[in-house]
């Protein structure tokens, strides 16, 4: 039987305000061990964290969303740099390539436009958007919540 292939995704955005730490964060592992947290002070919420084993099927599809997305042939050098907004990072390790990308919180595609690289924070903006609709689902179906109030 062969060695499954390497794989971990990690996404992380947040930054610290008059409301504390807050951030969204969520990894998954080659295993199918997904964690989940979301951390906001604002009127006075509190940390969420959720664990969950997904299937194969699901490791597969957010490897094929990954690979299909080119991002692990993007460089962040010319991307803005974190900043008193927040940032946002991913890391990737899909088989024998490992990326890790750290950016600014980014609030609309204006920004993405307007920076030095807008083709690759394009491919990174979007990577992210379907990671976190993928993310979202699978909590709400898992756990029957809503994983942002």
């Amino acid at each position: 039987m062969g060695r499954e292939e390497e794989f971990y995704v990690r996404y992380y955005s947040g930054h610290k305000g008059r409301y504390g730490h807050e951030f969204l964060e969520f990894e998954f592992r080659a295993d199918g061990l997904c964690r989940y947290a979301n951390n906001s002070n604002y009127r006075n919420d509190s940390l969420i964290k959720k664990e969950m084993f997904v299937s194969p099927a699901v490791i597969e599809e957010l490897k094929r969303i990954i690979a299909e997305s080119e991002v692990m042939k993007e460089d962040d050098s010319q991307w803005p740099t974190k900043n008193i907004v927040g940032s946002q990072e991913i890391e990737i390790r899909l088989g024998n390539e490992h990326v890790s990308f750290e950016t600014s919180k980014l609030g609309s595609l204006v920004e993405v436009q307007e920076s030095k690289d807008p083709e690759g924070l394009r491919t990174f903006y979007y990577l992210v958007q379907d990671l976190k609709a993928f993310v979202f689902s699978l909590i709400s179906l898992h756990f029957k919540i809503k994983p942002i109030n």
